[in-house]
This record gives C-alpha cells, structure tokens and sequence, in this order.
C-alpha cells in the first residue's frame, strides 16, 4: 500500500512539474511559436510626420512579456508584435524595390514552406531564393537554415519586402525577394 501511494505521488509530482514549466500558456497552447498566423499584420498607425519612425540605430524591445523572444514574434491569437514602425521607416527604405520581380509562390497560412539552404545573406527553398533585411539580422541566429518551417506575407509597410514567418519559433524577419 505504501509503495502504491509513494508511486502515486511521485507521478502527480512529475505532473505538477510538467504543468509549471509550460511556461506562458494558455489551454496547452504555446502563445508564441508552433501556430500559423491566419494573415500578416495590418498597415502600421502612424503619425503623418515625414521623419523616419525610428533611428535605425536605435534599441527596441521586443519581449513583451516573460518568456516571449527578444525578437519580433506574433502571439498565438495573431498579435504581431514589432511590426510598428510605419511606412517612414529608413531601415526598410529600398531605392529599387522588387528588383528582382515578386514571389509568385505563394503566400500566406495556406503555404508553409520549409527552408533547405544557405543562412540570412542567401537561403532558399523550392528554387526561390531570399535574404533578411540587414536591420534584422540579430532576430535570426536561432533559425535552422536547413529545416525550419517558414510561411511568406506581404509587408503592408514596405515596399519590396516581405515578412518571413518562423512557425517553430513564432518570430519573423523582413526579406527580400532575390529571384529563382
């Protein structure tokens, strides 16, 4: 009876453990990572000022609570978070955009691509070829180049990128479109 009980106890321990360590979520669903965003964010509200939304050297904060990446991620209910600097925003400014004609290979939820080569410069996947925005190279470093899960949305802020979705890790970065 004893050892049923010590038995007993140590896998509602081993429970309770595991149900403290999920970390931020709600209903056994992760709040950031693991789910595809149905649509990319909306156009950003911004003021009308002809001043760029934000110095490119500039710091911002993307963990918005503890435990969420210190990167630009979408929440589980479709929330993207750092997708606010407007259209003004020199870090994303292309003097010739879409200069190497637009991706036709789908986006958005309906097309989950996964990527098999290269790093932030190059990589690709089915013969279409990217590379993160320089401004977003310190949101990737975690990124496997070679299998990770990516789904592409249109960047309603700036013309000539794109927004890559990580669907493992729940983060994105600006790329640009660089041909087949």
């Amino acid at each position: 009876m004893i050892n049923r009980l010590g038995l007993s106890l140590a896998f509602l321990s081993i429970g309770a453990f595991a149900f403290a360590q999920r970390g931020e979520q709600r209903g056994g669903e992760k709040e950031v990572g693991g789910k595809i965003p149905a649509h990319g964010p909306a156009p950003a509200k911004t003021k009308t000022s002809r001043a760029p939304a934000r110095a490119p050297e500039e710091h911002q904060s993307f963990a918005d609570k503890p435990g969420h990446p210190e990167a630009p991620h979408v929440h589980s209910n479709g929330q993207w978070i750092g997708h606010d600097s407007g259209k003004n925003d020199a870090r994303y400014h292309l003097d010739h955009p879409w200069e190497h004609g637009r991706f036709t290979g789908g986006i958005g939820r309906g097309h989950v691509w996964r990527l098999v080569g290269g790093g932030p410069s190059r990589f690709w996947f089915n013969g279409f070829y990217f590379s993160v925005a320089p401004a977003d190279l310190g949101f990737c470093g975690d990124w496997l180049w070679d299998s990770d899960q990516i789904v592409i949305y249109d960047d309603p802020d700036h013309v000539g990128w794109y927004l890559c979705y990580n669907v493992r890790l729940g983060t994105y970065v600006h790329v640009m479109y660089l041909g087949t």
